[in-house]
């Protein structure tokens, strides 16, 4: 009870019990203090508690419904088979791609992509892209040509290549050549040919299983590992 509630009883409290009573009501400042200084009521401190929890527990639903949203309708999580792209991605890695990131940005040599098999529809593929529409490839004892050009390869590691050679070859219009990153091991556009942008549905961007690989799917991330 605090001293303002105090004063308005001892007001309406008669002359003799206001003088029988002056010890224990306490309507000096010293009693104020000591009524400012009194824990809250059980109640009180009950329902402070679930409000907090309420409170807690809707951003906590707010949030993992933003978060459903967000893997539904913008990225999606695919299981990795085979070793085609080792190092970079292992068999029953588990990445999102991105499905969306086409529709705003244009795909880049060396973007690790996800597509339909042009030879069978019902499955998908994973492999980075080595040509863009219009480039001429051309595969000698291992190194990359593009329109001439030698175009370094980090991703690929020493042991994974392929030091036969392939091409040149012209990569269509509207299309592009992909390859996996361990190259003798690889069934890609050395085999059914370049893949038409149609058929391009996602960019892998993060993987989250196994923890050792966990992190973002960077260009250069294979000689990390």
């Amino acid at each position: 009870m605090d001293s303002t509630k105090q004063d308005q009883v001892a007001k309406s409290t008669p002359p003799e019990a206001s003088a029988s009573s002056s010890c224990s009501c306490g309507t000096d400042a010293a009693g104020a203090e000591l009524a400012a200084s009194r824990p809250p009521s059980e109640g009180h401190t009950s329902n402070s508690l679930r409000n907090e929890v309420r409170v807690w527990t809707r951003d906590l639903l707010i949030a993992i419904g933003l978060a459903l949203v967000i893997i539904v309708f913008l990225y999606q999580p695919v299981k990795v088979e085979g070793t085609s792209m080792a190092p970079l991605l292992s068999d029953q890695e588990r990445i999102f791609i991105n499905k969306f990131v086409y529709r705003f940005t244009s795909i880049e040599r060396g973007d690790v992509v996800v597509f339909w098999y042009p030879l069978d529809r019902s499955k998908s593929f994973i492999k980075r892209v080595i040509g863009l529409p219009g480039d001429t490839l051309e595969m000698r004892q291992g190194t990359l040509y593009v329109n001439g050009n030698v175009v370094p390869e980090p991703y690929v590691p020493l042991r994974y290549e392929d030091f036969s050679n392939f091409g040149p070859v012209s990569v269509p219009k509207d299309s592009y050549f992909v390859m996996g990153d361990h190259r003798i091991s690889s069934n890609d556009s050395r085999v059914f040919g370049a893949v038409e942008n149609k058929f391009i549905y996602g960019r892998a961007v993060f993987a989250y299983w196994p923890v050792d690989h966990f992190g973002s799917l960077a260009i250069t991330d294979a000689q990390s590992k």
